[in-house]
């Protein structure tokens, strides 16, 4: 039994038993007068036809001045059909004291009862009682203690009653097989249904009824094709409410083509049919079908309930139809259901889904307070984050709170995607405090809602205590991993849920591919989990797929991502974006100008970071005049609002080929105060072009900005060093000593059979680095008879010419390159990531390295991807 279930059930017990008690001793402790009050009539108990509402039965029965069995039995039967079970356990109680004869009809009404309150307790005594007066053998009083030990969720007990039963009848065996079903027992339900022809009592049309809505509840295809069989062969299929249960099972087993048959071959179909196929249609994803079933509804006469304009409005909501949302607005108030809360909500819905939030909040304004449910509230603040108006679902969050509406756990899940207008800790914190922390919907929404934060370490304790974890919660915490660049968690995240039976869906694979992208995971890890994605059948999958062109493009692999991309059945901005990218970060500009041209063609929608893309493609290529007129298009025809990155992207395109004048210019022109990262691009850009008045603007503005950024400081001495101002230079140092900063050490990354290698400039800690060494005197002397000669400029220390050639000898990257080639097979590609830019010494050295040892050596550096083959580099030497 489900813990809260039981700690009810013994509430209710015990509620029962006091009130009982009191009653007891009431009963004992005064007699009753003939002659005190009036007597008690059927009509004084319904005037006007309205049913009995007593606050006390007690007190009723006090004042009554007879009291049989006739009298005592209209009060049971009353007060249980208005669900006062208490009080009609009151009065069966003062009948048994009384000494008042009770009958069969009692009994079962008390049955009732009990079931209704959970109450088991209460229910055995009554059972004890029914066996002392020999009403077990009475049919309806068995179906009664059938039913009410197996909505109480004693099975057992309720079997042996119906084993000890003489004489069964098809309700009986109905009412065991419903307690089977609803218990969840549908392999015993289905034997009790084959046990019961087998013994001569033929189902009737209620008996299929169970049985289809638990299979149905259950997803057994096969049993339900089988019992589908024996409705026909016992003729009961023409029934509609038999066809009205095979229209849902068949629409929740997502085959709806059998579903429509059965619609199709009712003879005689009632609102109930044609609701029923209505909504299978929408829950199949069949919204525009649906409509047309209701306007054939229409033709026909059906009579119009509240369920199907809910039903309908669900989709208009998914089409976005807002001009048949307003006409069935106006049907609604026509049919006089404009009041029903359930339709005014799927009217907010179906206003906010087709982006008419005006039309929603007038529906949710004029709807009573009184009637102004969790439901409601929620709908409209999911309306506003759905169009963008985060703010405004907020402050709807708040106003709810403030009036007493108590968010439900879809509220919760909602309002957290409202961040940053919403602290996910304040959120969570009431989260804990409604009690909710347990709900897996809401476990995960705050889980996603800390990985979005950067706040992994709080996500991994969220994801912790979440009892039922689904695979939304798994992809939530995979793709936390992936964004923190955590390969390794990623992957042992993904390889957990496995272990665990949990299979992994397209968002899984999407996230955990996401998370190979990093430029220190494994090569082979993202084709592992790629073929696995096209052996699951999820590499189809838009989300897959986009991502699989991420991490190719991401890793220099653009010959993959052009092959996947050129599959892909759909492409969403995701898709084409990273191709973008990676042609720019490939140096390849006219080919990522080519794809953003064919993104036009075919009108995609694009945002800020495909301006990003293509002002990059621009950059890396040289193309300035081309930059400025997709920068040109994009704010002016497609309205995209630039932000301090696409300025900072501008900046790099004009300073990267030298025109510092009209990048500074752009600085004095843009619409709010620029940024550490322009002025910081800018730098970067004095750098190369060795423009010292400049740069020590820019590099003022930049310490201004972020003082502890170290990074203003080392290129402002690199930029003193290499004009050859060591005074001005060693001054910069000295400052970098009193902050304490430290310059970022350099680091190269080489993956060799599965295994990740670290180097760094001079290093001698690894286990082959004698070869090491050995292959570089040998490259040394072969790249020298190649007319190589050592650019000592990109040495910035002031130190003798010869020590400056040893240090360019051992930077990191050509120790990495020297270990790839005494590690790997002749004509093996090899494949380098570093931290920082790689020097122009290093490019031109690793040039002719790829021609001398034919092999193909691919640099991810800080900037971009340089694809070395036969002597030539994919940049054109333009970085």
């Amino acid at each position: 039994m489900v813990p809260q279930w039981s700690r009810l059930a013994r509430l209710q017990t015990h509620q029962t038993l006091k009130l009982l008690r009191q009653h007891h001793l009431r009963f004992h402790s005064r007699g009753f007068s003939g002659a005190q009050v009036p007597s008690f009539t059927p009509r004084i108990s319904r005037a006007a036809g309205k049913p009995l509402y007593a606050p006390n039965a007690s007190r009723l029965l006090d004042e009554m001045p007879q009291t049989d069995s006739t009298h005592c039995n209209h009060m049971l039967f009353d007060f249980s059909r208005n669900n006062h079970n208490v009080d009609a356990l009151s009065v069966f109680f003062y009948m048994c004291r009384s000494g008042l004869a009770v009958d069969g009809s009692s009994l079962s009404c008390v049955l009732k009862v009990c079931r209704a309150l959970g109450d088991q307790y209460v229910g055995k005594q009554v059972h004890c009682r029914c066996m002392r007066l020999g009403f077990v053998v009475d049919v309806s009083v068995s179906a009664a203690l059938i039913d009410m030990y197996l909505k109480t969720e004693n099975v057992n007990d309720g079997m042996r009653v119906f084993d000890e039963m003489e004489v069964r009848n098809v309700v009986t065996w109905t009412s065991l097989i419903g307690g089977y079903t609803r218990n969840g027992l549908m392999e015993e339900a289905l034997r009790l249904l084959y046990r019961m022809q087998v013994e001569g009592t033929n189902p009737n049309a209620f008996t299929f009824v169970v049985v289809i809505g638990g299979l149905a509840d259950n997803g057994m295809v096969k049993n339900g094709t089988e019992v589908h069989a024996r409705i026909v062969k016992n003729g009961v299929h023409s029934i509609a409410i038999v066809g009205n249960s095979l229209i849902n099972m068949y629409s929740k087993f997502g085959m709806i083509v059998k579903a429509e048959a059965v619609f199709d071959y009712m003879v005689d179909k009632d609102e109930v049919s044609w609701n029923s196929m209505v909504a299978g249609l929408v829950m199949n994803g069949l919204h525009l079908e649906a409509i047309e079933l209701f306007g054939r509804m229409r033709l026909e006469g059906i009579m119009l309930t509240h369920q199907i304009f809910a039903t309908v409005l669900k989709a208009c909501s998914v089409l976005k139809e807002l001009s048949f949302a307003r006409l069935l607005h106006s049907r609604v108030m026509k049919s006089g259901f404009d009041s029903d809360v359930n339709i005014r909500t799927a009217l907010m819905v179906a206003y906010s889904k087709s982006y008419d939030m005006d039309g929603a909040l007038s529906m949710f304004k004029t709807t009573e307070l009184g009637s102004q449910n969790v439901v409601s509230w929620t709908a409209m603040i999911n309306g506003y984050l759905q169009n963008g108006e985060k703010e405004k679902a907020v402050d709807l969050f708040v106003e709810m709170n403030r009036i007493g509406v108590r968010p439900n756990d879809f509220t919760y899940s909602t309002i957290l995607i409202a961040h940053p207008f919403v602290s996910p800790v304040q959120v969570h914190a009431q989260v804990i405090k409604t009690d909710y922390q347990d709900s897996p919907s809401v476990g995960t929404a705050v889980l996603d809602a800390y990985v979005k934060m950067g706040n992994a370490n709080e996500a991994g304790k969220v994801f912790e205590k979440i009892v039922n974890k689904d695979i939304v919660a798994w992809s939530a915490m995979i793709a936390g991993f992936a964004q923190e660049e955590d390969t390794q968690g990623a992957v042992n995240m993904f390889l957990q849920l496995l272990k665990e039976g949990i299979w992994p869906n397209e968002f899984t694979f999407s996230s955990v591919i996401n998370a190979c992208a990093s430029p220190i995971a494994s090569a082979e890890q993202g084709k592992q989990f790629h073929a696995l994605s096209i052996k699951s059948r999820f590499s189809d999958a838009v989300c897959v797929s986009s991502a699989l062109v991420t991490m190719y493009a991401k890793r220099g692999n653009i010959v993959s991502a052009n092959e996947v991309f050129k599959r892909q059945p759909e492409r969403d901005l995701v898709s084409w974006n990273s191709m973008i990218s990676g042609y720019a970060q490939y140096g390849d500009g006219p080919k990522a100008l080519e794809v953003f041209k064919e993104m036009q063609s075919r009108n995609m929608k694009m945002d800020g970071v495909t301006l990003i893309a293509v002002v990059s493609a621009c950059t890396h290529a040289g193309l300035v005049a081309e930059g400025q007129k997709y920068f040109d298009i994009m704010v002016k025809e497609h309205h995209i609002n630039p932000t301090m990155e696409h300025y900072a992207c501008m900046v790099d395109l004009y300073g990267r080929s030298g025109l510092l004048d009209k990048a500074m210019e752009l600085v004095n022109e843009m619409p709010f105060k620029a940024g550490g990262k322009v002025w910081r691009t800018l730098l970067g850009a004095c750098c190369v072009h060795r423009n010292v008045e400049l740069g020590k603007l820019a590099a003022e503005k930049v310490i201004l900005l972020q003082p502890q950024d170290p990074a203003a400081y080392v290129l402002l001495s690199n930029l003193y060093a290499a004009c050859g101002n060591w005074r001005d230079r060693g001054e910069v140092r000295k400052l970098m000593d009193k902050q304490k900063l430290k310059k970022e050490t350099g680091y190269s990354w080489i993956e060799v059979k599965n295994k990740t290698y670290s180097f760094l400039a001079g290093d001698c800690s690894h286990p082959l680095a004698d070869q090491i060494y050995l292959k570089l005197e040998e490259l040394s002397l072969r790249l020298k008879d190649a007319g190589y000669k050592p650019d000592t400029q990109y040495v910035l220390h002031d130190v003798e010419e010869e020590h400056k050639e040893i240090i360019l000898s051992q930077h990191s990257e050509k120790l990495a390159i020297a270990f790839g080639l005494i590690s790997t097979p002749p004509g093996t590609a090899i494949q380098i990531v570093k931290n920082l830019r790689v020097c122009g010494d290093c490019h031109a050295v690793i040039k002719l390295i790829s021609r001398l040892e034919e092999r193909e050596i691919i640099v991810r550096d800080s900037r971009r991807f340089h694809h070395f083959k036969g002597g030539i580099c994919s940049c054109g030497d333009f970085w």
